[in-house]
């Protein structure tokens, strides 16, 4: 079912459009990568104020951070669908796209959680110091889908 749906978005029109107009290929592979910059540059930012502080006065980062590294995600959901769909049957089975996708679950649910642990004790300015952990899985992950994403090229 997968490699059909693989099939499916490679046969459409977003796949004919990926791969033959450059200018759709070149935006897309642009905004996927400024996505990308604020995404973790965003979600950087926060992980280390509460690395580095033990999250006091983390909300002051996150509450610009956050919003930033929210936009980034979702500009890189559709462009990621359009490169994707350029060559979805061979990209969709490279082992570096599935680690990239498993370290976005990760990323994804650890921010989950972070916030539904510690939502309410973020705007008060200090954090536990299990905290902590949740940062540093969300930097390593995301960090970690980056690389992946980077080497679906060379495998």
């Amino acid at each position: 079912m997968y490699l059909d749906l693989l099939a499916a978005l490679e046969s459409s029109w977003v796949g004919h459009t990926a791969r033959h107009s450059a200018w759709t290929f070149t935006i897309a592979n642009l905004l996927h990568v400024l996505g990308a910059s604020l995404l973790v540059g965003g979600i950087a930012v926060f992980d280390l104020k509460v690395l580095a502080e033990r999250g006091h006065n983390a909300w002051q980062v996150g509450r610009y951070a956050i919003p930033l590294a929210a936009a980034g995600l979702a500009l890189q959901i559709p462009t990621g669908v359009i490169l994707l769909a350029a060559e979805a049957r061979a990209l969709g089975v490279n082992p570096a796209f599935y680690a990239k996708l498993i370290f976005i679950a990760l990323g994804i649910a650890n921010v989950a959680l972070f916030h539904a642990r510690f939502g309410a004790r973020l705007r008060g300015g200090l954090l536990p110091p299990d905290a902590r952990v949740y940062a540093g899985i969300s930097l390593a992950a995301w960090i970690l889908a980056l690389l992946a994403g980077r080497m679906i090229a060379y495998l």
